[in-house]
C-alpha cells in the first residue's frame, strides 16, 4: 500500500566526509521524517462482532452481557451498519489520508487484546477481539502498536501472551507490553532510509492500570509507571541512551490521566518537559483521554497530552456529549532527525459514525480549534484552519 519501510543505512552517521556522495548522503539523512500518530485503538466489543470473524458475544459488564448491544446502541442512534465489513471499513477516509501522506512511522495505542481465552479479569470492561480479525487492524498500516495501557490485560497473562504472539506474528511491532519486563521496557524499533524510529512506551498507575499488571523478569505484563518524579524520568533516560544513536528519533508514548477533561495535569507538563530536557524523548505521545485535548512545542519538541480515541464502539451511548466523542483527530508532524525537532504538524479532524471514520465537517473542525488551541505562552503554537480538512499548527521551531 506504501512505500515506507526501507533498509537501515549500515554507515555512521557522524562520519566526516567531503566528497559529492558523502554530502548528500548526509543531506539525506537530514530530511524531515513524516509520522502519523493516533490514540486509542479499540477493534473489540461491538467493532468486533461486525468484522467477518466475530469473538463470542457474551461480556461481562454489570449491565449488558453482549457485544452485540452495543451494535443495536450505534443503530439506534444513527441508522443501520452493514455487517460483515471488510478489513478496511473502520478506517474509512483516513485510508485516503494516510495515502496522500504517505507517512514513515505509524504509531496508535491498541486499546483491545487479541485473544481466543474465556478468563477474564474482573474489572467491569474487557476488550478483546478475534484474532482471525487481525486483517483489519493491519489494513491501514500502523507500524507499532502500543500495548502499555488499561485493557491490554482484560483477558489475564494468557489474553496478552496471544496479542503479543499475534501481533508479531502479523508483522507488527509492540511496544510496553511483553512476556518480560525486559521486552516490555525495550523500544520498538521501526527502520527509516537513514536510520530508525525508537518508540518505548509506559502506562501509568492514574489512568486506570493495576499495579500487578507490572511485568516483571518471570512474568509477563506492561510497563507500569507509578509516579512523576525525576527517579522516573532518570530511569526512562537510561532505556533511551542505552538504544538510541545518532540520527534516531526517540519517541515515548504513554497512557496517562483520565477518560474526561481538557485541563492538563501540571505534573504531566513537568515530566514531558524533563523527558525531553534530559531523557533523550523527541515525542511525547500522550492518550487515555477520549477526546482530543492540547500540544504543544517544547524547545522544538511535540508533546500530546491527549490524542483521544480514534476508534471505538461508544457510539449511541450517552453521559458525554459535551466532549463530542464522536470526533478524532489523525496526528502528522514531520520530524527533523538531526535534531528531533517537529518542523510541520497537520492535525486532521475525523468524525466516528457507523464504527466508520469520515471526515468531520467544517463547522466541527472548528469546534475542535477551540477546544484545544493553546491558550498560554507555554502551549506556543499558532492554530489555523488549512484548507478542507485540516488543522495546521504554525510555529518556530527553534524556541
Amino acid at each position: 500500500m506504501m512505500n515506507r519501510h526501507h533498509l537501515e543505512s549500515d554507515q555512521a552517521n557522524n562520519t566526516p566526509s567531503s566528497s559529492a556522495g558523502d554530502v548528500l548522503a548526509q543531506n539525506s539523512r537530514s530530511a524531515p521524517v513524516r509520522m502519523l500518530l493516533v490514540g486509542d485503538v479499540m477493534t473489540g466489543r461491538g467493532i468486533d462482532q461486525i468484522l467477518p470473524h466475530p469473538s463470542r458475544p457474551e461480556i461481562h459488564e454489570p449491565y449488558i452481557n453482549s457485544a452485540l448491544e452495543y451494535v443495536r446502541l450505534a443503530e439506534w442512534a444513527y441508522g443501520n451498519i452493514p455487517r460483515p465489513i471488510d478489513e478496511r471499513y473502520i478506517w474509512g477516509d483516513a485510508l485516503q489520508e494516510i495515502a496522500q501522506r504517505d507517512p514513515e512511522v505509524l504509531i496508535s495505542n491498541l486499546e483491545t487484546a487479541i485473544t481466543t481465552t474465556e478468563q477474564y479479569e474482573k474489572k467491569g470492561i474487557n476488550y478483546r477481539m478475534s484474532p482471525d480479525n487481525l486483517a483489519a487492524l493491519k489494513s491501514a498500516g500502523f507500524d507499532c502498536c502500543v500495548l502499555a495501557n488499561n485493557h491490554t490485560l482484560d483477558w489475564c497473562v494468557q489474553g496478552l501472551r496471544e496479542t503479543l504472539n499475534s501481533l508479531q506474528g502479523a508483522g507488527l511491532h509492540t511496544a510496553g507490553a511483553g512476556k518480560t519486563i525486559f521486552e516490555a521496557t525495550a523500544p520498538a524499533i521501526v527502520p527509516l532510509e537513514n536510520g530508525r524510529a525508537l518508540i518505548f512506551a509506559v502506562g501509568h498507575t492514574d489512568s486506570g492500570i493495576p499495579d500487578a499488571w507490572a511485568a516483571t523478569e518471570d512474568r509477563p505484563g506492561i510497563s507500569v509507571l507509578s509516579d512523576y518524579t525525576e527517579a522516573s524520568v532518570q530511569r526512562i533516560a537510561a532505556r533511551v541512551a542505552a538504544a538510541k544513536r545518532k540520527g534516531d528519533i526517540a519517541v515515548l508514548s504513554i497512557h496517562w490521566g483520565s477518560n474526561w477533561g481538557y485541563d492538563i495535569d501540571f505534573r504531566q507538563v513537568w515530566f514531558a518537559r524533563r523527558l525531553i530536557d534530559t531523557g533523550g524523548i523527541d515525542i511525547v505521545h500522550g492518550h487515555s483521554s477520549h477526546h482530543p485535548k492540547k500540544c504543544e512545542i517544547y524547545k522544538g519538541h511535540l508533546i500530546i497530552y491527549g490524542c483521544g480515541d480514534l476508534i471505538n464502539d461508544y457510539e449511541g451511548i450517552g453521559g458525554h456529549e459535551a466532549y463530542r466523542p464522536d470526533l478524532a483527530l489523525l496526528y502528522f508532524p514531520t520530524i527533523d532527525p538531526a535534531t528531533g525537532f517537529v518542523t510541520t504538524l497537520d492535525l486532521v479532524p475525523m468524525q466516528i459514525r457507523h464504527y466508520r471514520l469520515r471526515y468531520a465537517q467544517y463547522n466541527d473542525a472548528v469546534w475542535l480549534k477551540k477546544k484545544i488551541k493553546p491558550q498560554y505562552p507555554d502551549f506556543a503554537p499558532r492554530l489555523e484552519i488549512k484548507g478542507a480538512h485540516t488543522l495546521s499548527m504554525e510555529f518556530n521551531q527553534q524556541i
